[in-house]
């Protein structure tokens, strides 16, 4: 009996000297560490391959010892994928806390206003915040449809154009649900108090607006762009939006052709009227008040000047004369069914 005490004093004080001897290891310094020092964490990457690079930059000086403390606190399968970065050597348990917490590199990415889903899924995966295939799964996900209000609709147009800061892995639907984040903050309220002469519902509103996004980059004519398609549709004219017809075409190459304008697809406003039955961009805050607010201007076309800007025609003829002047080489639009532009 008194062997068994014994034995079991010498496990205990050893038990708890070497459990003196880990806490006093993770929290010193390492010898011989350096910094900055960078370490990416992959998705569903091994916690020992993860060790071996935190070894390997110089951010930990034990591979077993770091080891046994994750396993000895339980928190092996506990650590975020991302990028960290280590300006100065840590003691090991706060290089464990930073990853267990997701602490790592916040990278900044600017969504430009006009980009579609497609064009910021392939953004974010260039910077390696975010999985592209995973981006677009979960924009089309009906339960984060759902959650945002848009289970009949989509989430095109509803990613708000602005600067983000997001950790390298951090998941899509996180990514989106701060971009909608944003639309409902600045957007929404714009919406819920637009005048009772806008006839259109908010949906339809965010589409005009992001049909006046892809005509025109300059920012004084978007009211113009507007009033010229509320004027079409009081007309009960089709809007005849090349941009339109381009998010509609499945293997778009950079050239639209006569047979492009006769595609069916249901984005195709030379064939259907009215609207297209969604925004085909994410719109800038002052497409959105261009939709909420046209110009009081007769204007139904318009033509590029070739700079970026472009001429407004209130009659066909008129229309059809600034064609020839800027246009000299397009099929005269006597020919086009009535186009609403060259």
């Amino acid at each position: 009996m008194k062997c068994i005490i014994t034995t079991l004093v010498v496990v205990a004080i050893s038990a708890l000297l070497f459990a003196g001897f880990l806490l006093a290891y993770v929290s010193s310094i390492p010898q011989g560490g350096q910094g900055p020092a960078e370490v990416r964490v992959e998705q569903g990457e091994s916690f020992a391959a993860v060790v071996r690079k935190l070894r390997q930059q110089k951010v930990i000086g034990n591979e077993r010892l770091f080891s046994l403390w994750a396993r000895f606190s339980g928190v092996e399968k506990k650590i975020h994928w991302g990028l960290y970065r280590f300006d100065a050597p840590l003691p090991p348990r706060e290089v464990l806390d930073r990853m267990i917490m997701g602490k790592g590199v916040f990278q900044s990415v600017t969504i430009p206003e006009g980009f579609t889903v497609k064009e910021i899924a392939d953004l974010l995966a260039n910077l390696q915040i975010a999985d592209k295939d995973k981006f677009l799964a979960e924009a089309a996900n009906p339960e984060l449809l759902a959650s945002v209000g848009l289970q009949d609709k989509g989430i095109e147009g509803y990613l708000f154009p602005n600067t983000y800061h997001f950790t390298p892995g951090t998941p899509a639907r996180d990514v989106i649900m701060a971009m909608a984040e944003q639309f409902r903050r600045f957007s929404v309220p714009l919406l819920e108090q637009r005048s009772e002469a806008v006839q259109l519902s908010p949906h339809e509103i965010i589409t005009l607006a992001s049909i006046i996004e892809k005509e025109t980059g300059v920012e004084a004519e978007r009211p113009v762009v507007s009033a010229v398609f509320y004027n079409r549709l009081q007309r009960h004219m089709p809007l005849q939006s090349d941009p339109t017809v381009i998010y509609g075409l499945k293997d778009f190459n950079g050239n639209l052709t006569k047979k492009d304008l006769h595609d069916a697809n249901p984005y195709n406003t030379y064939r259907i009227p009215g609207l297209p039955p969604g925004p085909i961009c994410n719109p800038s805050l002052s497409s959105i008040k261009a939709a909420l607010h046209p110009a009081g201007v007769p204007f139904l076309y318009f033509v590029s000047k070739n700079d970026g800007t472009h001429l407004f025609s209130e009659t066909f003829e008129a229309h059809n004369q600034a064609v020839k002047m800027y246009q000299p080489v397009r099929e005269p639009a006597s020919q086009q069914r009535n186009s609403r532009r060259q």
